[in-house]
């Protein structure tokens, strides 16, 4: 029995590969094969692989401190990194911050704020929403029932509004917008009453549920209905933000700000770290001692996220996500042309989906996107799909992408629909 046997299949696996290192944008197995990996851990290694700042940061701060517990002690790198993200969220006045270790316990610690903040008891997402898989978390996630089937009954109070997701709908932004804020406004009246609505929680651009950018007005009109019925409005930049989209968070595309912003994955380059950012009136009406953690805001953790964040600027690596994004659209759109299965290209910087549809009737086309995604691997290109029937092919890779790699894995992914296709 090999000891691979040993460990917990309840791990979805895209790929079998045993990796011995990475270096930037690549993947190095255990028999020396490279791979472009174009998932970034699922959005989390902005920086590349094994950044020799970050990498350093870490070491030196593991030499000094491992774990200061944030109850008993205060440590410098938290502090620092309260410093380098107040350079970076561009709404001054959010400038409380709390620290946890991954994206669902930072939307857990945004819904706990924002119940004791209102004195409110439910929280309206939106469909094809990806949140987590605690408790909590696969209650407001609606992406693909198999994050929830089997664990009903879940968490009372979570009601859910479309997503405005254009494409799907056959509808154009203003349709789209129209029947969206329609259809949420009937939830207010039908299902969760405003006075008894705590938040609306919301991706900026809709992640697992298929890389989605909901139309301008769309967003800009749900902050004038939280701002109507004071709810409060929960950014979940936890796949979005940290430059993934061009800027540092997906709302400034929108001019949008929210009552509670929470990020994660890319904050630190692959060690467990999210924050939470809200204002001062809110944060002081939360409870001291009501929520927290043992290991939320390590030392070690923060130290790597204040070299990741000073690499991203230094490095202009949020402006690199913009212009490689518009070379990666501009490639998938040219093979949009050739290549009929794809049916629609979007994105925000370097958030990029490719979503398959059939051709006679525009249906979710699974099976194509899977064996595209496997006929890359096979040349050397790793990525993911996404959507609630993974038809979408969602493209996440390390900012420090440069223009060149971009081009191969255009290529690669060329030749992997040709393979499929024809």
């Amino acid at each position: 029995m090999s000891t691979l046997d040993h460990v917990a299949t309840v791990w979805g696996r895209a790929f079998n590969v045993m990796v011995d290192h990475g270096e930037g944008i690549y993947l190095i197995d255990t028999s020396g094969r490279r791979y472009i990996d174009f998932t970034s851990g699922i959005g989390v290694t902005s920086t590349g692989h094994a950044h020799p700042r970050v990498v350093k940061a870490i070491q030196d701060q593991a030499a000094r401190l491992i774990h200061g517990q944030a109850n008993i002690v205060y440590h410098q790198p938290m502090l620092e990194l309260v410093d380098e993200l107040m350079t970076i969220v561009p709404w001054p006045d959010l400038d409380r911050y709390f620290f946890s270790n991954s994206g669902a316990e930072i939307v857990e610690a945004a819904v706990k704020l924002a119940k004791q903040v209102t004195r409110r008891q439910n929280v309206i997402v939106f469909s094809g929403s990806f949140h987590g898989r605690t408790h909590l978390t696969m209650t407001m996630t609606t992406s693909k029932t198999g994050y929830r089937a089997g664990y009903q009954p879940l968490v009372a109070g979570v009601f859910v509004a479309p997503y405005p997701y254009a494409y799907q709908l056959k509808l154009d932004d203003a349709e789209t917008t129209d029947y969206c804020l329609h259809e949420l406004k009937r939830l207010l009246k039908s299902q969760t009453a405003p006075d008894e609505t705590a938040c609306m929680v919301i991706e900026p651009v809709l992640g697992e549920g298929g890389y989605v950018v909901p139309p301008l007005e769309f967003m800009q009109e749900l902050r004038a209905l939280c701002d109507q019925h004071g709810i409060l409005l929960v950014a979940d930049e936890v796949q979005s933000g940290m430059g993934r989209t061009g800027k540092f968070f997906a709302l400034e595309h929108f001019g949008v700000q929210p009552d509670v912003l929470i990020t994660a994955k890319g904050i630190a380059s692959g060690m467990p770290l999210s924050a939470l950012v809200t204002r001062k009136d809110l944060m002081a009406k939360w409870t001291p001692g009501s929520h927290g953690g043992t290991y939320g805001g390590n030392a070690v953790a923060c130290a790597a996220a204040v070299a990741t964040i000073q690499v991203l600027k230094e490095e202009h690596l949020v402006e690199n996500a913009l212009a490689r994004g518009a070379q990666l659209l501009t490639g998938l759109l040219k093979l949009q042309q050739e290549f009929p299965s794809i049916g629609d290209v979007r994105g925000l910087g370097l958030m990029v989906a490719t979503e398959f549809t059939t051709a006679q009737r525009g249906e979710p086309d699974t099976d194509t996107s899977k064996a595209v995604v496997k006929a890359a691997f096979e040349r050397g290109l790793m990525l993911l799909t996404a959507g609630t029937y993974d038809n979408v092919i969602r493209w996440i890779p390390p900012l420090v992408v440069s223009e060149a790699e971009i081009d191969e894995a255009l290529k690669i992914f060329a030749a992997a629909l040709d393979a499929v296709t024809h």
